[in-house]
């Protein structure tokens, strides 16, 4: 008991956060925030436990009063990164990865991190120049040739694409992200029967979202094979899914 006595705020937030108490998290800054509201590490926590909560756009509000208050804090920095990504905002995140990897180049994270950014902000080719970047840095890392060869099948490289895809899918084995990315490279590379095999693979292992992004894919490849009745059934969501997942639709090449 004397032990929880002795804890300080910052501490009581701390132990609240780390158990996923976020609401905790809430009532006990609002006080702290209220008592001094330049305390750049209520603002932190406040912001994470927003963050966890969905509630992005006060996140961000408090991500940004940490970073102005102690632009130095390189933790705050990052944890805008974040939340600037969750919102969408890709192309600022890119700009404050870009900013933190420019300060500690050798942290390959932050550069990768600026390189999805990038793609997601649709400017493949500044995702393509932190990819190589981070490559440069850690050839063997799985994550950079994995945002080199999204980049670059943004970009229409297909040599370049299958080269880091296939890298990636051997140092992340059975990652997800890294066998679409080699079907993509594999599609852009008119490989089509392999990238087929692939999205069909994918798409039963998959749910939701990302499972509708492969199944649009495949639907869009078929298409480019298929003759008149083949591209009527691929027209018919329910009709392509049903087929696709029996195996009963294949391409030529």
């Amino acid at each position: 008991m004397a032990d929880t006595e002795e804890r300080t705020p910052l501490e009581a937030v701390q132990d609240a956060f780390d158990r996923g108490n976020h609401e905790v998290v809430l009532r006990l800054t609002d006080v702290l925030l209220a008592e001094r509201p330049g305390n750049d590490a209520a603002h932190e926590f406040r912001a994470r436990s927003l963050l966890a909560l969905g509630r992005l756009g006060e996140a961000e509000r408090h991500a940004q009063d940490a970073v102005r208050l102690d632009p130095d804090e390189i933790r705050y920095r990052e944890l805008l990164a974040q939340v600037l990504s969750s919102e969408g905002a890709h192309r600022d995140a890119a700009a404050e990865f870009g900013r933190l990897a420019r300060n500690d180049p050798r942290q390959t994270t932050w550069t990768v991190a600026e390189a999805r950014e990038r793609i997601g902000a649709s400017q493949p080719g500044m995702g393509v120049e932190a990819a190589r970047r981070a490559v440069k840095l850690e050839p063997e890392n799985g994550r950079a040739q994995l945002a080199l060869a999204q980049a670059l099948v943004r970009t229409g490289d297909a040599r370049g694409a299958f080269q880091a895809a296939t890298r990636a899918t051997a140092l992340l084995p059975g990652d997800i992200e890294a066998r679409e990315a080699l079907a993509d490279a594999h599609w852009l590379a008119d490989e089509d029967r392999a990238a087929f095999a692939e999205f069909r693979a994918l798409a039963d292992e998959l749910d939701g979202a990302d499972r509708s992004r492969v199944l649009a894919k495949a639907q869009a490849l078929y298409r480019q094979h298929a003759g008149w009745l083949g591209r009527l059934v691929a027209g018919i969501g329910p009709a392509f899914e049903l087929a696709f997942r029996r195996g009963w639709l294949h391409v030529r090449r």
